[in-house]
């Protein structure tokens, strides 16, 4: 494969994982990471209202599961696909994870802090640089959000009424 088409393979688990999320009642988000051969080391999907965790990002989670298979935090090698733009804590926790790739489907307007409302990789406080690619499967990434956000607010209504 080549790297778009290695690119799309990951993105489509990661939205695959994202879907999971959803169907579950989480804002559908999902993860993976891959290790420099190119292997699946890790998988998650965001998990904060199931697990009462407001850190139980699907980019936390993935970060944690990688580093516990390695046993070392160090992923300086491994790239990280993730269907929605970082948030800041996301952001943070890559960079210290010091991973090498980030790739990501669609910027986040709101809290997105790799290229959209801040830049926290590029930021002269960050110790860490590393390769972002944005807009991998983007369009696919941007409506299973939007789907499921108008279903949120369609449900929300009805219960209103």
């Amino acid at each position: 494969m080549n790297g778009y088409t290695t690119h799309c393979h990951w993105m489509k688990r990661a939205l695959e994982l994202a879907r999971s999320a959803g169907e579950a009642g989480e804002v559908p988000v999902g993860a993976v990471i891959i290790n420099p051969q190119g292997q699946l080391l890790a998988e998650a999907e965001n998990r904060r209202e199931r697990d009462n965790d407001p850190t139980a990002h699907a980019e936390i989670l993935v970060l944690r599961q990688a580093g516990q298979k390695l046993k070392d935090w160090h992923l300086n090698q491994c790239t990280l696909y993730v269907t929605l733009e970082p948030c800041p804590m996301c952001a943070g926790a890559i960079v210290q994870a010091r991973i090498q790739l980030l790739v990501y489907g669609v910027d986040d307007p709101k809290t997105g802090t790799i290229r959209t409302v801040a830049n926290i990789p590029d930021s002269a406080y960050s110790f860490h640089r590393l390769q972002v690619l944005g807009g991998i499967l983007e369009s696919a990434c941007r409506q299973q959000l939007q789907s499921w956000f108008a279903q949120r607010r369609e449900d929300h209504s009805r219960v209103k009424s």
